[in-house]
């Protein structure tokens, strides 16, 4: 299937806005929770003591690891809301969280002022702040899903990670001024909550998503025809109905790579700059800087072909292409400069196979009142455990077995990822047929 030949081709006017605001969305999202991540180097010695580098180390590696560690909470709790009262209401939390954490930053005293409180209060915002990102970014993309059909349904979901991208841009953008200058940081999370508080006010106009609504009704009539009563609602066979296990494993699979990838090509690839090539920190900034803009225009080329090709077709390539990339790395590695380091960072951010741009087609697998929780807790677990593996396992596999570590770790996420690829293309095929 190399093209759409039916289907939705247009989107309407109450669909073009619903997607601008929750792109909007995604994209302060994003630009919150990695605006630290790039501004540690500067914010860690802000927040945390000047006395003990050892402790600077240890509370910032904790407050970074936050971010994912207490997504999976915030997933199980946030999907059951989205899939019990309903996509809009779990949407709205989540800007308001995020407004709340930025305005929190903006403000929050330095440990000279307070002390140990605010090494204690940076790592809560940052939890918060990962909590909400990971509820923010599903629920955009099942809201979309939900309201908008195939074909067009693929690069309107695809868009919001374009403004994800986006956000990260931004992001590396007020790092690299920030580090560069003598600028405030705190007027970046100022920003922030600004764009997060008009969002949310803007997103109150949001209706709930078709297929939700529709999802209800079905339970509704159920009801009314077999007359039981509306408090057994929980035993009608659409709210019962279970997520296919091997459906539930194969999209975890799938969305472990998206860390190994963006570990690899920004943290690791950062040090081998420092290390190998004697970068400076705001050099490591500068470059990423350069890897973002490539990540954003694969986003937006990736989009454009999904209307064109069916999106599991163009992740099949995109395997393809991992697969030469593994044959021909025991040359390119082992030889590497600054600019063909920065190639191979580019490969990985803009190529490299994972969920996007088939995100829609993969949530439309689960069950309408599964669909949130567990999407959600699996797109919060993968995310946990993956940059848990890959931070602290590259760093022991490739001391001992140098570029082969990495490979110990890529080759059979990539496995897993072909086999769990294969089953959602058997899914399609049979609800084709």
């Amino acid at each position: 299937m190399l093209g759409h030949t039916q289907g939705q081709k247009n989107l309407s006017r109450e669909q073009k806005q619903a997607i601008g605001l929750l792109s909007i969305g995604t994209f302060l999202e994003y630009f919150d929770l990695m605006l630290y991540v790039h501004m540690a180097v500067l914010l860690n010695k802000i927040f945390f003591s000047p006395d003990n580098p050892y402790s600077v180390k240890i509370l910032s590696a904790f407050a970074y690891c936050s971010t994912f560690v207490f997504r999976p909470f915030g997933a199980l709790l946030f999907g059951w809301i989205g899939d019990k009262i309903g996509r809009k209401p779990v949407i709205l939390i989540a800007t308001f969280l995020m407004a709340c954490t930025c305005i929190g930053m903006a403000i929050l005293p330095s440990y000279a002022e307070i002390g140990f409180a605010a090494t204690v209060l940076v790592t809560l915002f940052r939890a918060i702040q990962g909590i909400s990102s990971a509820t923010e970014v599903v629920g955009a993309q099942l809201y979309i899903t939900e309201m908008v059909k195939p074909p067009m349904q693929y690069p309107a979901v695809a868009s919001t990670t374009i403004f994800s991208t986006f956000g990260t841009l931004a992001a590396l953008s007020i790092a690299t001024i920030v580090t560069s200058g003598n600028l405030n940081w705190r007027y970046a999370f100022l920003f922030g909550a600004f764009v997060a508080v008009t969002g949310m006010m803007a997103r109150t106009t949001l209706k709930e998503t078709p297929d939700f609504i529709d999802a209800k009704r079905r339970i509704k009539l159920s009801l009314e025809k077999t007359g039981v009563d509306s408090k057994q609602i929980e035993n009608n066979s659409v709210v019962k109905e279970k997520t296919n296990f091997r459906t539930f494993i194969s999209y975890f699979a799938i969305q472990c790579t998206g860390p190994v990838w963006a570990y690899f090509s920004y943290f690791y690839c950062g040090n081998i700059l420092t290390e190998d090539f004697g970068y400076s920190p705001a050099e490591v900034i500068k470059h990423n800087f350069y890897l973002a803009i490539g990540d954003v225009m694969g986003c937006i080329l990736m989009t454009y072909l999904s209307y064109k090709i069916y999106p599991l077709k163009i992740l099949r390539v995109a395997f393809y292409g991992l697969i030469i990339f593994f044959c021909v790395s025991p040359i390119l590695v082992p030889n590497l400069t600054p600019k063909s380091l920065m190639l191979i960072q580019f490969y990985f951010i803009m190529f490299a196979p994972g969920y996007f741009p088939a995100t829609a087609i993969f949530y439309k697998h689960f069950p309408v009142f599964k669909r949130f929780t567990h999407t959600s807790f699996i797109f919060a677990i993968s995310r946990a455990l993956m940059f848990v593996i890959t931070s602290f396992g590259l760093a022991y596999l490739t001391q001992h077995f140098n570029y082969w570590g990495i490979l110990m770790i890529m080759i059979p996420v990539t496995i897993c990822y072909y086999l769990s690829l294969r089953h959602f293309e058997n899914l399609e095929k049979n609800a084709v047929h």
